[in-house]
């Protein structure tokens, strides 16, 4: 297994596969996928990429600090899933923020059958469910980062 940045383009298979099948390819593509402060990050196993994720610098009106990153459109072929794969990707977006900066607050909108599996990666919910269209029910989750 290895994890290397990639670009925003080689992730929308993946995504579409995971997060939007039987959708159009176009719903893969996120705003800021490609500007500056994003980064994404893809897992290979025997150079085949087998999950995905994005961080964005982005502000949710949920948390006050000055710093927040989103994680959004993480993603593991069904095929590799409950390997340690998506763990392993949240882990290494983690240490590339904090290489990068100090005093933040990383989130995402989890869906709610992801829950369980972030809340092990020591993330906590805040506020109440809520329903993303054609997608289900998500739930705010986070976790806050001292220098």
């Amino acid at each position: 297994m290895v994890i290397k940045k990639i670009t925003a383009a080689t992730l929308y298979p993946i995504r579409h596969e995971i997060l939007r099948k039987g959708e159009p390819l176009e719903k893969c593509i996120y705003p800021n996928d490609d500007a500056e402060t994003t980064f994404h990050f893809g897992l290979y196993e025997d150079n085949l990429l087998a999950g995905v994720i994005s961080v964005f610098e982005t502000k949710s009106a949920v948390f006050n600090d000055e710093k927040q990153f989103q994680i959004r459109g993480m993603a593991v072929l069904e095929q590799h899933q409950k390997k340690g794969y998506g763990a392993a990707l949240v882990h290494e977006a983690e240490s590339h923020l904090k290489t990068h900066h100090n005093n933040y607050t990383l989130w995402f909108n989890a869906r709610i059958k992801a829950v369980g599996f972030y809340e092990k990666l020591g993330f906590e919910k805040t506020g109440q469910p809520f329903e993303i269209d054609t997608i289900g029910i998500h739930y705010i989750m986070y976790k806050k980062t001292g220098a």
